[in-house]
Parts: C-alpha cells; sequence; structure tokens
C-alpha cells in the first residue's frame, strides 16, 4: 500500500509537473521600460502687465450747488469702464462697485441695445447703494454711423455714464 500511495504521488506530480502552466519557471517576465525623457520643459514667460497712468482727478466745488465735483486732466487720465452686454444686471452691478471701492469714477459704457442695461446699472447703484454715496457724475451720449454684415449703413446709438463717489 506504501509503494502505491508513492507512485500516485509520483504520478500527480509528474502530470503536474507536464501540465502547460501560465507561467513558465523557465521564461523569465518581459520588463518594458518606459522611455526617459531628457528634454526639459519649456519654460514660457507670463505676459507682462503694464501698469496704465493713474487717474489724477481733483474735486472742484460748482457755484450752483457747492458740491465737490471730479474734473480730470486729460492727458494722464485713464478711467476703468465697465462695458455692458448680455449679461445679468447684477453682473456689472458687482463690477463696478468692486472698482468704484478702489477709484473715484468709474464709466459704465454700453452700444445699442445695451443702454438699457447701463441705465438700469446706475440706477441700481444710486438708488440700492443710497447709503454708500454714489451720484452720476456725467452722462454722454453719441450715435455713430456702421456698416452692417448685408451692407447697409446704420446710426448705432451709445452712452457713458459716470458714477463716482460722493
Amino acid at each position: 500500500m506504501s509503494k502505491n500511495s508513492s507512485t500516485d504521488a509520483e504520478d500527480i506530480l509528474s502530470e503536474f509537473e507536464n501540465q502547460p502552466s501560465e507561467k513558465s519557471p523557465t521564461e523569465e517576465p518581459k520588463i518594458t521600460e518606459e522611455p526617459k525623457i531628457t528634454e526639459e520643459p519649456k519654460i514660457t514667460e507670463e505676459p507682462k502687465i503694464t501698469e496704465e497712468p493713474k487717474i489724477t482727478e481733483e474735486p472742484k466745488i460748482t457755484e450752483n450747488n457747492n458740491k465737490a465735483e471730479y474734473v480730470s486732466s486729460k492727458n494722464s487720465e485713464t478711467r476703468s469702464t465697465i462695458p455692458v452686454g448680455k449679461k445679468p444686471i447684477m453682473t456689472y452691478v458687482n463690477s463696478t462697485l468692486t472698482q468704484l471701492s478702489s477709484l473715484p469714477l468709474v464709466t459704465i459704457t454700453a452700444r445699442g441695445k445695451s443702454i438699457t442695461t447701463a441705465v438700469d446699472v446706475s440706477q441700481f447703484i444710486l438708488k440700492r447703494m443710497n447709503s454708500v454715496g454714489y451720484k452720476i457724475n456725467d452722462v454722454r451720449i453719441s450715435s455713430d454711423l456702421l456698416e452692417s454684415n448685408d451692407g447697409k449703413k446704420r446710426n448705432v446709438s451709445s452712452i457713458e455714464i459716470d458714477i463716482a463717489r460722493i
């Protein structure tokens, strides 16, 4: 019986050794190396931001109402302008209030159908922010003759509203 059991074990071992396995001990696993990058990453320069000249405005007291109004010198003036388009009104209100926190004068500009939105923005700031103290300093309207895509010449109206801190 012991002889049969050893032969059974030998038979099992021989079957096991003859069976094809997924990993054969004679085959070494293939090692694939990733290609090494010897090129250094390129450094791109960030765009340089040039500072615009600061607004130089002096308060001027008018004879009629004895209130201080801001008069700017044209040679070194650059105003912060908020161009109004098709976004919601509160977008432009927030942008204007942010600019007014650091600047004494902000200009809201619009053309065509956006003029009503620009007027709404200025009125929102004046009426709802009554306790802060803003006023409309100046309003300029104009009309430009533009050529449309179909070749017709059209008048396009534009408005600029100056809002200043009191």
